[in-house]
């Protein structure tokens, strides 16, 4: 199981261009290559958070200056997972030409279940879509009812979502078996499109699922017995970017805890991804790897979380 980071579709400072895209995500599905040439089966789960941001601009636009009706998040998600699986599978069925693989790529527009008495539907702290001004946050949430807070880097004001934990996969029987049969299989994207069961039946809710998180579950349904998370780091690192900077190697799960626990990988970057490691490898994972996409061909990439 593969993750691509947000980097992998999108680098700081683009603007998210069609084409800035296609070539981000050619330039990453390049880096599995090592991966598939040792005969990995491979799934590929991915974030959307921009490019949701970048829908629900475009909604609200379309409200604004046409009448078109804009569609909630559960919708907006479902956008996005279309969109980028197209982009990979584009981008690696150019690789797999180049590199004279014969695999085919298979995407999946993947519903996940949460609970509806999950906490976190009254704690929404998941940011989502484009920053405002206090004034025009408060506006819209007197227009909308949604909830907004200040971003904690001084940029504005953003729309929060709850981020319920992830609790089955709709069709992850399917995702296991293409694998099997061969096939690269793209699902879970941007955490899946969150739905709760209600008399009997899945219905879509207003939140966004941890990508990570949604993709160590899906590691553990297909038994999964790597779980890559590709960022734009090469290693985790404690006292990141200050005295004492130091890369891991490997990190037992007491470990990971423990630096969790310190405060030492921040929320919103390296704190989802360790949780998401440590949540694979202790429910039937032999180990995570975090690392970034270009290190793959190294047989020592990356920090290692194992038991």
């Amino acid at each position: 199981m593969v993750a691509f980071g947000g980097n992998a579709l999108l680098r700081s400072g683009q603007k998210g261009s069609f084409q800035e895209q296609v070539t981000n995500v050619e330039r990453t599905c390049e880096n599995l290559v090592p991966l598939l040439e040792k005969g990995y089966g491979i799934v590929i789960g991915h974030g959307n958070g921009p490019q949701v941001g970048n829908g629900l601009l475009r909604h609200a636009a379309g409200e604004k200056e046409a009448g078109l009706p804009a569609m909630p998040m559960d919708f907006c998600g479902a956008e996005t997972q279309g969109s980028i699986a197209y982009l990979i599978e584009t981008g690696m069925d150019r690789v797999l030409h180049r590199s004279g693989i014969n695999r085919r790529v298979v995407s999946l527009v993947t519903r996940v279940e949460v609970k509806a008495d999950d906490p976190m539907f009254r704690n929404p702290t998941k940011p989502v879509g484009p920053y405002y001004t206090k004034e025009q946050a408060q506006k819209l949430a007197d227009e909308t009812g949604a909830t907004y807070k200040e971003d904690p880097k001084g940029r504005g004001w953003r729309k929060v979502v709850p981020s319920p934990v992830p609790v089955d996969i709709c069709n992850v029987d399917l995702v296991a078996r293409l694998a099997r049969e061969g096939n690269i299989v793209v699902t879970v994207g941007g955490g899946g499109i969150p739905v709760v069961k209600e008399d009997g039946v899945l219905k879509g809710v207003e939140a966004v699922i941890d990508k990570d998180l949604a993709s160590a579950l899906c590691a553990i349904r297909i038994g999964a017995d790597e779980f890559y998370i590709l960022t734009d780091v090469p290693k985790v690192y404690i006292n990141f970017r200050r005295v004492g900077e130091k890369a891991l190697d490997t990190l037992t799960v007491a470990e990971a805890r423990e630096y969790l626990a310190q405060g030492q990988f921040a929320e919103g970057s390296m704190a989802p991804k360790v949780r998401a490691g440590i949540y694979f490898v202790e429910n039937g994972g032999s180990e995570c790897i975090i690392t970034e996409a270009g290190e793959l061909g190294n047989s020592s990439c990356g920090t290692r979380i194992i038991k």
